[in-house]
């Protein structure tokens, strides 16, 4: 014997109820079975709604009802043959009359009772089993409708009754022998001794079915829903999550006690003390093998799950004079339990001293009430402080009974919180090892259980969610090398980047799964318009772990929302070197809420591209070194024009060839003004830790006075040609001298100077070449000889090799 059972959705309209229909015509032809049914999916909340409608007295309960009733009768008429429908149409009537008498009398007497509201509800599911036992019927199937009312013993407590399972067993298995065919159950519903509809609450028909199961000890439980079976984690929260194959029954328990829907604790309960297996399955994906719970402990992963709960409060209880008082805890859960207040976990330090109580926000006002009765005199002497309450969290369970034989666990969880800089509140675990659970902040959620997911289930790869803003000729670079390399860093670093929002300054778009870099997305028109704080409000509504924020652009707006984006707990990589070259106030309060939020700002690119200039200075201050001068030539543009002015080429043909090459800025006036190689100077400088402001430095600049207008390019360049002989000569006189021109900056006593220089052949700076830059570094520690670091310093291709290099590196810092 097989026990079926169909939640509402499963039988939410008449398409799907055929699906229903071709599993169980499937299942007759090897097994017995008997069918479970949930009401007609929405059927229940509407009947509870136009309760509440009619006890405010609100007469748009009775077009609602006749709503429902059209509903009932059109499936009758799309599953049930024409001259079979005269019966049924017949029952539906009485039962929507019966409803319309009640609904009268409660809207007359304006009340709703618990045990009033039990018998509304009792209406779904009578109507479904009735309807579907006799659609079944018309197939040839041989049905019996049972309403388990009839069967089904409890108590009186309206709304969640108990059940008598001695007089259940004994009352289903003489049912059962006496009646033939196919019995279509009822969900959900009961009654008393004396007769009342009494309900099996919270999943109430899986309940029904386990309790039809455990009495005639069926030979497995089958629940049939909308998802295949139970999943790793929230399939809305964590997009990653996948079908879990099998759990314990004691798993299945404590992810249902912490938030998984898909099964409840009370269904378990009757099937696991007969040792019933129970399948979870999905209606719509028949041939998908589910979820198998059982009473075997599998072996393989960790954990098997990650639950979690919304809409959390913790209640801290504590006082000093708590400690010599003895049975708080005791007293505290007496008082919560007669105020009904359900304690979801509890967290102790060894005295008494503290207790945390997580519990649902909307009972938190009523335990805390509760407590403070219990606790008054105590409260009132100053033995104990008022009870708090932390409104704003939520609870993260991780479950597996393997966590018994494999230490590392809890380290692993926290590590991955720690990682993500996700607080945690609150900690318990159980001794049976079973469970640990966490409370954090509501915000933090969705990102606390995609850092677990990866950590626990998907621990071989790291991914690394970045989001990109321009896709210029260094963001599209950014793109081809991710796409070049990304099977390699899956292969020798287990780093996955994936690429989920992309934005130019005139589009943007976004990709929960990630775009896909075979075929890079090109930004266009029916893309959504660009608005940076849409942008970053959909980054922060993604709420990734493990996220980047890539900026491949020139701009000052970008670079104003750094400390925005440093403050929701995203990294930052980026080339931009307007947040950095701002004021110092605003340079040290980057790096200061980077550190306190624990997360990566990462700028290597500002100075020289890709040439490994601000870690090395960072990590020779870190060891204690000091800084006594930089020399530097930090504009590749600019030392590829002085050095191929030396070839004959004009100087404004030069200039030219450079702007089409990359090297410089769109406008080549950005770099001939000498401000960017100023504001790489003065990077360092603040690398090097000496207070230094932007009016701390002297430029020269190397466009002609009458050349700054604001003209366009083009115009520009006319203007530059005038000036060639004057460039011209300023080479002449620095080869009489056996001299070469070099634009470069130096850094001595807190003072920087930018400018065109004429040094001698034996200088380093002499000889480079093309677009190279080069650092020299004099420090305590290399005093006598100055460290030279020297290589490419313009180019999308260099520039975004370095950006590529910031982003692995805080993929390598989230690894485990």
């Amino acid at each position: 014997m097989k026990i079926i059972k169909f939640g509402g959705s499963s039988v939410a309209n008449p398409e799907n109820i055929r699906k229903v229909f071709a599993i169980l015509q499937d299942k007759l032809k090897q097994h017995e079975i008997a069918v479970v049914f949930s009401a007609f999916g929405g059927v229940t909340e509407s009947l509870l709604t136009i309760a509440r409608l009619s006890r405010e007295g609100d007469q748009a309960y009775r077009d609602l009802l006749q709503t429902l009733e059209e509903k009932h009768l059109d499936i009758v008429r799309q599953l049930i043959a024409v001259q079979n429908q005269s019966t049924v149409m017949t029952y539906v009537k009485v039962r929507f009359k019966e409803l319309e008498d009640l609904f009268h009398g409660i809207y007359l007497i304006k009340e709703n009772s618990a045990r009033t509201l039990d018998y509304v509800a009792s209406f779904g599911e009578r109507l479904s089993a009735f309807i579907l036992a006799e659609a079944m019927a018309g197939k040839g199937i041989k049905t019996q409708f049972v309403d388990a009312r009839d069967v089904i013993r409890t108590n009186d407590r309206f709304g969640q009754a108990r059940v008598d399972y001695e007089v259940t067993n004994a009352q289903i298995k003489d049912y059962f022998s006496k009646n033939d065919g196919v019995k279509v159950i009822t969900g959900f519903i009961a009654s008393t001794a004396k007769g009342e509809t009494t309900t099996l609450g919270r999943s109430g028909s899986d309940y029904t079915a386990a309790i039809f199961a455990a009495a005639l000890e069926a030979q497995d439980l089958e629940i049939w829903t909308d998802v295949s079976g139970v999943l790793t984690a929230d399939p809305k929260l964590v997009y990653t999550a996948f079908t879990i194959p099998q759990l314990s029954y004691n798993e299945a328990m404590e992810l249902s006690h912490f938030g998984a829907k898909v099964i409840f604790p009370a269904t378990m309960q009757p099937a696991m003390r007969k040792s019933i297996p129970i399948y979870i399955k999905n209606t719509f994906e028949p041939e998908n093998a589910g979820t198998l719970i059982n009473g075997e402990i599998s072996h393989g992963a960790l954990i098997k799950g990650i639950s979690s709960m919304s809409n959390i409060s913790i209640v801290t209880v504590q006082g000093a004079g708590l400690m010599e008082g003895g049975a708080t805890v005791s007293r505290v859960f007496k008082a919560l339990a007669e105020a009904k207040v359900n304690i979801l976990l509890i967290s102790q330090a060894s005295s008494e001293h503290s207790i945390c109580l997580a519990i649902k926000t909307h009972e938190a006002y009523q335990g805390k009430e509760a407590i403070e009765k219990e606790f008054f005199y105590e409260i009132k002497s100053g033995e104990m402080d008022e009870v708090s309450l932390l409104h704003g969290l939520a609870t993260i369970a991780v479950v597996g009974e393997n966590m018994k034989q494999n230490p590392g666990a809890s380290g692993r969880m926290f590590r991955a919180l720690g990682r993500n800089n996700i607080n945690v509140a609150a900690i318990a675990q159980g001794s049976s090892e079973l469970n640990i659970s966490a409370v954090i902040p509501q915000p933090d959620l969705q990102k606390a259980l995609n850092a677990l997911h990866e950590a626990f289930f998907l621990s071989e790869n790291k991914v690394l969610h970045v989001f990109l803003v321009g896709t210029g000729l260094i963001g599209q670079a950014l793109i081809k090398m991710i796409k070049s390399q990304q099977n390699k860093l899956l292969r020798a670093n287990e780093l996955d980047i994936q690429i989920h929002g992309l934005a130019n300054s005139r589009f943007m778009a976004f990709n929960e799964d990630g775009f896909d870099l075979k075929n890079p997305h090109q930004l266009n028109e029916s893309d959504q318009k660009m608005n940076l704080d849409k942008f970053i409000q959909t980054m922060e509504e993604m709420n990734f772990s493990n996220s980047v924020f890539v900026d491949c652009t020139a701009s000052l707006e970008v670079a104003d929302t750094y400390s925005r984006i440093l403050e929701a707990k995203v990294g930052i990589v980026t080339p931009n070197k307007k947040a950095n070259s701002g004021s110092m106030d605003q340079y040290r309060a980057l790096k200061r809420i980077a550190k306190r939020r624990g997360v990566n700002f990462l700028y290597e690119t500002n100075v020289a591209a890709g040439l490994p200039v601000i870690n090395t200075l960072q990590d020779l201050m870190l060891s204690g070194d000091r800084v006594i001068r930089i020399e530097a030539v930090l504009s590749g543009s600019m030392n590829f024009i002085f050095s191929e002015l030396e070839n004959g080429v004009p100087f404004s043909e030069v200039v030219k060839i450079a702007k089409e090459k990359g090297y410089t800025e769109p406008d080549p006036r950005d770099d001939l003004s000498g401000m960017d190689v100023a504001r790489k100077i003065l990077i360092l400088g603040r690398e090097a830790e000496q207070e230094l402001e932007f009016d701390d430095i002297t430029i020269q600049s190397m466009v002609p006075a009458d050349c700054r207008t604001k003209s366009s390019v083009d115009e520009f360049f006319e203007k530059l040609k005038g000036h060639d002989v004057d460039f011209a000569k300023l080479l002449a006189d620095a080869k009489a001298k056996g001299e070469k021109l070099r634009f470069m900056a130096t850094l001595e006593d807190g003072k920087a100077k930018v400018g065109l220089k004429s040094l001698p052949e034996s200088h380093p700076f002499s000889s480079l070449k093309g677009s190279d830059n080069m650092i020299l570094l004099t420090t305590e520690r290399y005093h006598d000889r100055p460290m030279i670091i020297r290589g490419p310093g313009a180019g999308a291709d260099v520039t975004a090799a370095g950006v590529f290099a910031d982003v692995i590196r805080i993929g390598n810092y989230t690894r485990e």
